[in-house]
């Protein structure tokens, strides 16, 4: 067993006001397949560059184990699939490398395709292989499964089950509770580290959210019951005080020393019960800071006059006139929402682009009704620029609306004065997710949206789907996410049960 230790860790980017981590300490065991979460941009990636020095810090990290990060660096993208592994786990045998791609149930033939033409889902598994082989170095892996399909996910879940140990990022709810023993949360003001997976450690967080509400409330009817208590006894006090100063033609016969005990000791009364106020005030304060308000996001979606939206019958997509699916047959009604499943490069984005009238070679019988008005997500978001108050006038979205939005989906001030290109891969694709709920359609066509989103934000779009039930097409690989939201399941190659 060997430990990282982080002792008073604090770091923040050049420029910026606020530190994302601030005399932070904690020590993970080597042994531990620890996942961590958090919402977008409180330092995951940060954190495990910190790690391995990529960043200079004030505090101490020590450790005594060697690094791998993942997904590995691939600094010239022009060379083949196969060159790249070479590189990365040299002294590996083409066989050995042919045998895992088999294994990942993928065609050889990309090996000697160039890096860059390959899908993002080809990539990964291509770097997947170059970590497989490797070697046993610890582990930093950084959301491993964005665009990689189900099955792979599998295999992945599989090899991460005969490792020792390893940090994980991710915000895959189900692979995450296959593959971890414990979870560090970055939280709004602390980290904390917990034994079990990510279930189990969302139960606990549901408990102790649950708790200090109930301990906000009480404390909060406390203080207001002994402010009143302290106004009274001081008005009493006061009374008292003054009852000492009556003419002396008064008819009471006063005996100033014993009302001056009285008030001494109303007033004594006052300053207890002020102090108690304070220490409950003091309590309060303490609650309720790493809890995230889960609040709900709109849709705004418009029911088409037409019941049936899009018919397919015997359909394939083909590539060079040979098709890459068997025949499939379904259709969408108002209020489906149709997942569309499959492994990486067997064409789901296809049929998305071909329904938003993309030129696609299909064969079969693919009908879709006029005039729908159609909100689009691309899986990229290479095109992104611009600041967003540009981006909502450009896309004709209200920017008030849009940005308050955004705010829900934890989108901070700071983040709002950024050109977009300067966001993490998360915020970006909550600026399309949010441009496209923010759009009046009858149809909502999603490529995988889902991509380094968290799991938060994931639950606030599965419970905003859920709740204005608009009709959408998606591609998705996260399968909590598709056991929720999905009516229908178009499966192009029947590996999958649900």
């Amino acid at each position: 067993m060997s430990l990282i230790s982080v002792n008073n860790l604090s770091f923040r980017y050049d420029g910026s006001l606020n530190n994302v981590f601030e005399n932070v300490t904690f020590n993970i065991d080597t042994d531990w397949k620890l996942g961590l979460i958090g919402r977008n941009g409180k330092g995951k990636t940060t954190f495990l560059k910190l790690l391995l020095g990529k960043l200079e810090y004030t505090g101490i990290i020590s450790k005594n184990v060697e690094f791998d990060y993942f997904p590995f660096e691939v600094n010239n993208k022009e060379k083949t699939a196969i060159e790249i592994v070479n590189e990365i786990a040299p002294n590996v045998e083409d066989w050995e490398i042919i045998k895992e791609i088999n294994l990942l149930n993928s065609d050889p033939e990309i090996l000697y395709r160039n890096f860059n033409l390959l899908s993002g889902g080809e990539q990964i598994k291509i770097l997947l292989i170059s970590l497989f082989l490797k070697g046993n170095n610890f582990l930093l892996i950084d959301e491993p499964t964005n665009h990689l399909d189900i099955e792979t996910r599998n295999n992945l879940v599989e090899y991460l089950n005969k490792k020792k140990g390893f940090i994980l990022v991710s915000h895959d709810r189900e692979f995450l509770d296959k593959v971890v023993d414990h979870i560090i949360s970055i939280n709004n003001t602390n980290i904390d580290i917990q034994k079990g997976n990510f279930s189990s450690w969302q139960e606990n967080k549901k408990n102790q959210d649950n708790f200090e509400t109930t301990q906000n409330e009480k404390l909060q009817k406390n203080i207001n019951r002994l402010e009143i208590a302290s106004k009274n006894t001081a008005n009493w006090s006061s009374k008292i005080e003054n009852s000492k100063y009556k003419s002396a033609n008064s008819e009471a016969n006063i005996d100033r020393g014993y009302v001056g005990h009285q008030s001494a000791k109303m007033m004594k009364k006052s300053k207890v019960i002020e102090k108690r106020i304070a220490k409950a005030i003091d309590e309060k304060t303490n609650l309720l800071k790493n809890i995230d308000r889960n609040e709900d996001l709109k849709i705004v979606p418009i029911e088409s006059k037409k019941n049936e939206l899009l018919l397919a019958s015997n359909f394939q997509i083909k590539y060079n006139n040979k098709p890459i699916f068997s025949k499939v047959s379904f259709e969408v009604r108002n209020g489906d929402r149709v997942a569309i499943v499959g492994k990486n490069g067997i064409g789901k984005s296809s049929i998305l682009k071909l329904i938003i009238g993309n030129e696609i070679e299909y064969s079969g019988e693919f009908k879709i009704a006029n005039d729908l008005k159609i909100s689009y997500v691309s899986q990229s978001t290479e095109d992104l620029k611009g600041n967003l108050k540009t981006f909502a006038k450009n896309n004709k979205v209200d920017e008030s609306i849009f940005k308050a939005m955004l705010v829900k989906m934890g989108f901070s001030n700071v983040e709002f004065e950024k050109d977009i290109k300067e966001l993490s891969e998360g915020q970006k694709k909550k600026v399309l997710i949010e441009k496209s709920i923010s759009e009046q359609a009858n149809v909502y066509i999603w490529d995988e949206p889902l991509n380094y989103i968290d799991i938060l934000t994931r639950i606030q779009i599965e419970e905003a789907i859920l709740k204005y039930k608009p009709t959408i097409i998606f591609v998705e690989h996260d399968e909590t996410f598709i056991k929720k939201v999905a009516t229908k399941i178009v499966n192009l190659n029947n590996l999958l049960n649900y």
